[in-house]
């Protein structure tokens, strides 16, 4: 016998998971229904309602991107702040630097890709008896959804690679706070099946809870009694309201925006995820991952000033400044905290393929919106960015500071199944994280 959740199902019925996959928003168990149990939560009460997480795979060069260096190709080139630089390579966002800091003291555990990614989307170094929550379920968890959204979302879903789509999951908090895993919504073919129903079952009949749940019993599944059962229905129907809610849908569906808008993003996974991003920010997710760079993109091991210049930052620089224009201009921005990171950075040095390695002793990300003050930085590197020379700054701190502009109480811990306290903003040397001052 198979369990989802606490429902169990016959190996029959948990075959049939293409009726609302149980895997991203599934009726009734790692779910719909689950997710909603955050509502329960208490709810956070800051400036910031939603995080936008443009993640860069693979670790782009901090000194070729937001941190340039005499020992980079590229020239570093004045923003709209008075003094502050970033690299040639981003232009457009040089304009914006009003609307985003950069923190260039990042300190992090972890130099190949599994466990820098791990520790940077959950504070936390790998550990082989303990699964972590990501800083996007800890938000799930502690805000709770919004207008029937799911609170948190990743997009696209990894085609190869899958365990670093584990990294971003809920851990010991369990699958209620897991994200949603969608399809690449560049693809002319994208579509969010979960949010359809079977041709077989009628909208009209849906509303009735009775004659839905006997189609599900007869078509799909067995129910089966059990001590939860009974908790299960104000979840069950709150899931399906999230189910049937034309606005749900249409948070997904990018045909509703202007070919203008879409194009000024990027027609790629790189600018369509952050553009579906911004679409459900608006309609009420609370932390959606952009994970348009997948295979490890920005890992630059050979080539590296090829691969940033014509492959790498033009699409970062596209996008995200379309980001911050359109959040703005819809008056999103003062509640959106938008991070563009890597899971670290990359050697000062050029290896003898013309690439740069990996390196988590110092580098760079960049963050904004939510109550975030922009045109500032954080922390300074050494001439070559070898070496952090000011205000070394930790994922806990990162962390910390965007639960400060949520409302949430960064010193909080869970409690894991086995009774070990987990910090919600893990520094190093197991300290908590502070928030960075200078930014709030």
């Amino acid at each position: 016998m198979n369990g989802m959740g606490c429902l169990k199902l016959t190996p029959r019925a948990a075959s049939r998971r293409d009726f609302i996959r149980a895997g991203s928003l599934g009726f009734l168990g790692n779910s719909l229904s689950g997710l909603l149990r955050a509502a329960a939560t208490q709810k956070a009460a800051g400036k910031a309602q939603a995080c936008i997480l443009l993640w860069l795979e693979g670790g782009p060069s901090h000194v070729d991107t937001w941190d340039p260096k005499p020992n980079s190709a590229f020239k570093p080139i004045s923003t709209n702040v008075a003094g502050i630089q970033i690299s040639e390579l981003l232009p457009e966002t040089a304009k914006r630097m009003n609307k985003l800091a950069i923190v260039r003291s990042m300190h992090t555990k972890g130099n190949d890709h599994p466990q820098g990614t791990h520790y940077a989307i959950t504070g936390h170094e790998v550990n082989p008896a303990m699964n972590f929550p990501s800083i996007g379920s800890m938000i799930a968890k502690e805000t709770g959804p919004r207008n029937s959204m799911p609170p948190n979302v990743l997009a696209p879903q990894w085609e190869r690679s899958r365990q670093y789509e584990e990294y971003f999951r809920a851990g010991f908090l369990g699958p209620d706070y897991d994200p949603m895993t969608i399809p690449d919504p560049s693809k002319k073919e994208f579509e969010v099946a979960d949010l359809s129903l079977p041709k077989a079952v009628s909208e009209q009949a849906v509303h009735s809870r009775q004659a839905f749940l006997s189609a599900v019993d007869e078509r799909y599944r067995s129910l089966y009694e059990g001590a939860e059962h009974a908790n299960m229905d104000g979840f069950s129907a709150q899931a399906l309201k999230m189910l049937l809610n034309p606005s749900v849908r249409d948070a997904f569906d990018l045909s509703k925006e202007p070919e203008k808008l879409r194009e000024r993003y990027g027609k790629d996974a790189v600018g369509q995820s952050a553009l579906l991003a911004r679409r459900l920010v608006e309609a009420g997710a609370r932390f959606v991952t952009a994970a348009g760079f997948h295979s490890n993109s920005w890992d630059t091991h050979a080539k590296n000033d090829q691969g940033h210049r014509d492959r790498l930052c033009p699409p970062l620089d596209r996008t995200l400044s379309a980001l911050l224009d359109d959040l703005s201009d819809r008056g999103l921005l003062d509640s959106t905290v938008v991070l563009a990171m890597g899971e670290f950075g990359r050697t000062p040095f050029v290896n003898p393929d013309l690439g740069r390695d990996h390196w988590s002793s110092c580098w760079s990300l960049a963050l904004g919106g939510g109550g975030i003050k922009g045109g500032q930085v954080v922390g300074s590197s050494d001439e070559q960015g070898a070496n952090i020379t000011s205000s070394p700054v930790s994922m806990g701190d990162v962390f910390a500071t965007i639960y400060k502009a949520f409302g949430i109480d960064w010193t909080k811990e869970y409690d894991t199944p086995a009774g070990r306290p987990v910090k919600i903003a893990n520094a190093l040397d197991d300290r908590t994280g502070e928030p960075l001052r200078t930014l709030l």
